[in-house]
């Protein structure tokens, strides 16, 4: 049975993030608000509760989930190498509406799926997230939904949809984001001087945005 908590109610808000704490470290999965839309969240580094997310959604292991991270020293862990470009992609756009493909850190010892080496990075615009991920590390996050359906908007509107396959629900009224999913740019291709980047889907942040802070590197489409 789902535990629900109703996060703006001070109380229940310091008990849900206790127990949805919990509950990652258990290797069982929690939904909760991020910037952009409710995302349904697993350890990272557990393979079988990854697994959980991928069954819980709907998705096989050539979709990979997306990874939260609490700062952007954490992008040092977690990717093979971080450019002069890279980073300012991180500290331009994070926090916020920008997932970020990059080469993933070969030593790392986790299981996201079918990722060709590579890891989607994104640190969340929104304080509940954030104080949760500085609590758990890095965290595999997908839209709260079943694959097909429109991503949820609330807690309650995931649970319709994901029901007893999350432990628990962090319910914080209407995501901040309006619908609106980040914006997802393939930054393998980056290099010290400059290379490429492709937006693989246009989200929160603009085409116009990344090629003004990235002058020197070719945006594709």
């Amino acid at each position: 049975m789902s535990e629900v908590f109703d996060c703006s109610d001070s109380s229940q808000l310091l008990s849900g993030t206790r127990t949805a704490r919990r509950t990652i470290g258990q290797g069982a999965l929690v939904v909760l608000p991020t910037d952009t839309v409710y995302g349904v969240a697993a350890d990272a580094f557990s393979p079988e509760a990854v697994q959980r997310l991928l069954d819980a959604k709907g998705r096989g292991r050539q979709s990979p989930p997306p990874v939260l991270i609490p700062n952007t020293s954490t992008l040092a862990a977690l990717a093979a190498e971080v450019s002069t470009p890279l980073t300012a992609l991180a500290e331009a756009f994070w926090p916020g509406p920008l997932t970020i493909i990059t080469h993933a850190n070969p030593s790392l010892s986790w299981d996201l799926g079918e990722t060709r080496g590579t890891v989607a990075l994104r640190i969340p615009n929104h304080p509940l997230a954030l104080e949760l991920l500085q609590e758990t590390g890095p965290l595999a996050v997908s839209s709260a939904n079943k694959t097909g359906e429109p991503a949820a908007q609330t807690a309650a509107a995931a649970q319709e949809m994901l029901g007893d396959s999350v432990a628990v629900y962090l319910e914080a009224g209407q995501a901040d984001g309006d619908g609106a999913a980040s914006t997802i740019i393939d930054a393998t291709r980056l290099t010290e001087e400059g290379g490429s980047i492709r937006i693989l889907r246009q989200g929160g942040v603009t085409r116009e945005a990344l090629a003004e802070l990235l002058p020197q590197v070719t945006i594709e489409d």
